[in-house]
């Protein structure tokens, strides 16, 4: 008796549990989160779900002034860099071409960078059509630097290790080259067209600017979105650079010629510090990659990690807009004489002052030397 009296009341005790999940006939079984249970319905380790933390306010306010300061950074320096290229006419080597179009690369990015400030501040506030153009130019301001430098490190290893002395030849067809770098930035950087959209995010019910695929085919149209613009628009070009510039160096090492080893440490410092700004996103967009297509597990901890690598290493990759300038007026020794030159014409200093500040500095201004560096 006793058995059948404790059997009855378990019994309405369940009935009374079932009930509590469902309230005037409503489910609220969504409410629960299974995403810490695998297909055997067993917890998995990490049993509490995966939570974002939000920046804190002062973070976010932060990086949209630092994004702000870049951009003036960035317009100011590279003005004055097109400024001194384009103030010579006549003189331009295909170097110089090569950092013209660097310059003006930047300038375009730089335009974007008050936007992607509050983005950064609030949540995206400008539409579809600005989410696929300031996308599509941070990625063509990324593949047309590396692409660039490719051709100036050929361009480098042409003059020096060959000693041509066609350089001046060169220059009708350096016009048709950056062309096809900027068209070819453009086709590899088209997806962004094609898949960045702006949407409001499902967890915190934001506007955002981000890829936005769905599909059975998710997985395959990532590794075309990473992978693959990756190896053709940075490693390949890297492994360029690497080649040409060590065989360069080396021949330096050999003839011992002052003038084309003054230029070469402008050149290489630009590349380095392209790298250290840029080679982190692109390692930390390689393990979102094959975290996405499960080539490596994918935790809540992994992703947390991932996503803040990906802010992080993004704003150190946007600052680079507004190095290149620096580089050149700190290091690049011809590059403060023709501004200074520049400066006295206008008569903003004295030619006293510019002959000071010429002595010691190359005068040659030959097609294999280059009026900014």
């Amino acid at each position: 008796m006793l058995q059948e009296v404790a059997g009855i009341a378990t019994a309405q005790n369940k009935t009374v549990k079932m009930e509590d999940l469902s309230l005037g006939g409503e489910d609220l079984s969504g409410l629960f989160d299974y995403s810490s249970y695998d297909y055997t319905g067993i917890p998995t380790h990490a049993a509490a779900p995966c939570r974002s933390d939000s920046n804190s306010a002062v973070l976010k306010y932060f990086v949209a002034f630092f994004y702000v300061l870049v951009c003036l950074l960035s317009l100011v320096g590279n003005s004055l860099v097109v400024l001194v290229i384009t103030y010579n006419k006549g003189n331009h080597s295909v170097t110089d071409v090569y950092l013209l179009h660097l310059a003006i690369a930047d300038l375009l990015f730089a335009l974007t960078l008050p936007i992607w400030a509050t983005f950064r501040a609030h949540e995206w506030i400008f539409g579809n059509v600005m989410c696929k153009a300031t996308s599509v130019l941070k990625e063509v301001n990324f593949y047309s630097g590396v692409l660039l430098l490719a051709f100036i490190s050929i361009d480098r290893y042409l003059a020096i290790v060959y000693a041509t002395h066609a350089v001046t030849e060169k220059r009708h067809w350096v016009k048709f080259v950056c062309f096809g770098i900027w068209l070819f930035s453009f086709l590899i950087s088209f997806p962004m067209v094609v898949f960045r959209n702006a949407f409001r995010h499902n967890s915190s019910s934001e506007m955002v600017c981000y890829e936005d695929i769905q599909g059975e085919k998710t997985s395959e149209w990532r590794v075309i979105l990473r992978i693959l613009p990756q190896v053709f628009g940075f490693i390949i070009p890297l492994i360029i650079m690497f080649f040409c510039y060590g065989v360069t160096v080396h021949r330096l090492f050999q003839t011992k010629n002052s003038q084309k080893t003054k230029a070469m440490k402008v050149i290489i410092t630009i590349v380095v510090v392209f790298l250290l700004c840029w080679l982190p996103y692109n390692i930390s967009l390689l393990a979102d990659t094959l975290m996405r297509i499960n080539v490596i597990g994918e935790t809540c901890d992994r992703r947390k990690s991932i996503d803040v690598a990906i802010s992080s290493t993004e704003i150190l990759g946007f600052a680079h807009s507004c190095i290149n300038p620096i580089i050149y007026a700190f290091i690049g020794q011809k590059f403060r004489n023709n501004f200074l030159k520049i400066l006295a014409t206008r008569g903003i200093i004295s030619k006293t002052a510019l002959s000071r500040y010429r002595k010691g500095s190359a005068s040659s201004t030959s097609g294999i030397t280059s009026t900014t560096l």
